[in-house]
């Protein structure tokens, strides 16, 4: 009996949340590996030329293909749970939060931008379209957007989503809280321009955390899906800074050369305490938002099935 309770739920039959965790996240390198060896191949084929751009976009390809199947599989045989129940309820309220949720960063990019400008940090260079054609900048943002949108889908189904409420299930929301964004922090520091690992970790921490923030204000995954494409977007396309350590496409040309301390550096703002009183900014955006909506809850919610 010790040794079934060891890896069976004692509330229901199924396996414990630290085992479905570790289930999935086996289930989702081998998918990772499988879908990625035959693009991975095209790279050595003679008189193939692949950019940045393209192999950025392949991965989070592979990525969503990777992420999406096997939370969808755990979902279905291991949590014994549906996959709209993760916070994918379809509504005119979950396309509300989506939108709103990409037009958060902007602000809080803008408040970067503005405190990096009048500090002396950031000189602006000028725009993309006085040195690209039109049709180049239209084609340019339209498909660093869609690697942004996948990118928010993927990490939040990953960490907000999978990983947060698994562990909320076995622990509570505080840890899951935590512990997935511990997590999510450590798995940036492969990122290029990481070379502060500490600051870098700390920075993508509370970025988890702030992502965290809008799932359990809504208990859903609209909000913080759409917060994280905006936040890539408007960060990098938009105001030109580096996303995570990567160079996007810029609309905004810009040179940073304050303090990286408060600037992120190569890394972009994730990395600098500039990052502090955008948060800050974020935070109360989402709390004004959702105020009329939900009260604020460390422990599961109850509609899981």
């Amino acid at each position: 009996m010790k040794f079934r309770s060891f890896f069976i739920s004692p509330d229901e039959p199924r396996l414990r949340a630290g085992w479905r965790l570790l289930i999935q996240t086996i289930l989702f390198f081998l998918l990772v590996f499988c879908f990625g060896v035959p693009i991975s191949l095209l790279t050595f084929l003679p008189n193939i030329s692949v950019s940045f751009e393209l192999l950025l976009f392949l991965d989070q390809v592979i990525t969503f293909a990777a992420v999406t199947l096997s939370v969808l599989l755990a979902r279905r045989f291991l949590d014994k749970r549906s996959f709209t129940s993760l916070g994918f309820k379809i509504s005119l309220q979950g396309v509300l939060d989506l939108f709103v949720g990409v037009a958060i960063p902007l602000v809080m990019m803008g408040l970067i931008f503005g405190i990096e400008l009048a500090s002396g940090w950031l000189t602006f260079d000028g725009f993309a379209w006085q040195s690209d054609s039109i049709s180049q900048v239209i084609f340019q943002t339209f498909a660093a957007l869609i690697i942004f949108v996948l990118v928010g889908w993927n990490e939040e189904l990953l960490y907000r989503g999978y990983t947060l409420q698994n562990l909320s299930e076995g622990l509570n929301r505080f840890w899951g809280v935590l512990i997935s964004s511990i997590v999510f922090g450590l798995m940036h520091l492969g990122n290029p321009n990481s070379d502060s690992k500490w600051f870098v970790a700390a920075g993508i921490f509370l970025a988890g955390v702030f992502l965290a923030f809008g799932y359990l204000r809504t208990n859903q995954l609209w909000l913080p899906i759409g917060l994280h494409i905006g936040w890539n977007f408007f960060e990098g396309v938009v105001f030109g800074f580096p996303v995570s350590g990567l160079d996007t496409y810029r609309l905004i040309h810009t040179t940073i050369q304050g303090p990286a301390l408060w600037t992120g550096g190569a890394f972009g703002p994730e990395s600098g305490l500039v990052l502090i009183p955008a948060m800050l900014v974020g935070v109360l955006l989402i709390y004004l938002y959702t105020k009329k909506r939900l009260t604020f809850n460390l422990q599961p919610h109850s509609s899981t099935k």
